[in-house]
């Protein structure tokens, strides 16, 4: 993210002076990513580099570098965080030191830094925090003609469990679909590659239309017999995928009366799947 974020920024005018970690190789190779001539430092020093800081590191490193940054010598000036789940109270030891506090969290996923340099403009970005530090990130969201999100700190497990939900589970909801796919016979690539038209399609319809018209399948049509069937299937192939096929078809089940399901064939459903969940 970091340095994806930095290479994106550097080419559309941002002045990158200066990439920290704590590791010296990996600060050069990133410095040499990002390039325009910014150069690779440590923590204890980068204050002498930049009065602007963007903290891009893992949330349980967040405050450890706030606390180094402080100890060494940053005050005034303005640093932001790329965190989804925390707000500006991450930063505390430096918004002690006068440091204009706050958060960029880009609600994209990012797997590595070539696919971040392609995904991450135009994506949504949660800002929040003291003024100065909500203008610069406004500023630089603005720069990858990004949109803006005000999430307060106290919304932020909610707006980053929304992200993983649609992000994190959509994959483990693929993986257990190639899993099941296997074991109806499938190579796992042509299971991949078989599936993906119907998740893109499906994805695409919950967007455009909105979950409740998008909804198809077995449990929007009230076929409990098929749900039942499918229940046992999985149960002899892959226990382990059992509660979540359940758990995730009660969602799908609230999902169907409100496109209309007929009420007894809905209880009808709900009974085999509360059924499976107290076996379990």
């Amino acid at each position: 993210m970091a340095q994806a974020l930095g290479r994106l920024l550097r080419e559309r005018g941002e002045s990158i002076a200066a990439i920290a970690s704590r590791n010296a190789e990996h600060a050069g190779a990133a410095a040499i990513f990002v390039g325009g001539g910014a150069v690779a430092v440590t923590y204890d020093t980068l204050a002498q580099h930049a009065a602007h800081v963007l903290i891009a590191v893992p949330d349980d490193a967040i405050a450890g570098v706030a606390e180094t940054l402080s100890r060494c010598g940053m005050r005034g000036g303005v640093a932001l965080h790329t965190c989804g789940a925390r707000g500006p109270e991450a930063l505390a030891a430096l918004a002690e030191n006068g440091v204009s506090s706050g958060t960029l969290h880009p609600l994209q996923t990012v797997a590595n830094r070539e696919e971040g340099v392609r995904v991450l403009p135009g994506s949504a970005f949660a800002v929040d925090g003291k003024p100065v530090a909500v203008a610069w990130a406004a500023e630089l969201a603005g720069l990858l003609h990004g949109t803006v999100l005000r999430i307060p700190a106290a919304a932020r497990p909610l707006y980053h469990a929304a992200a993983v939900t649609a992000s994190n589970y959509l994959i483990a909801l693929v993986s257990a679909a190639v899993m099941l796919m296997k074991e109806a016979g499938v190579d796992e690539s042509t299971a991949r590659r078989v599936l993906e038209p119907l998740a893109r399609t499906s994805i695409r319809n919950a967007f455009e239309l909105g979950p409740v018209a998008a909804l198809t399948g077995p449990i929007a049509r009230g076929d409990a017999d098929t749900v039942r069937a499918h229940l046992a299937a999985i149960g002899a192939a892959q226990p382990g995928v059992v509660a979540l096929y359940r758990e995730v078809g009660r969602a799908t089940l609230e999902l169907a009366r409100r496109q209309g399901l007929d009420a007894a064939r809905a209880d009808m459903i709900e009974d085999i799947l509360r059924e499976g969940r107290e076996r379990d």
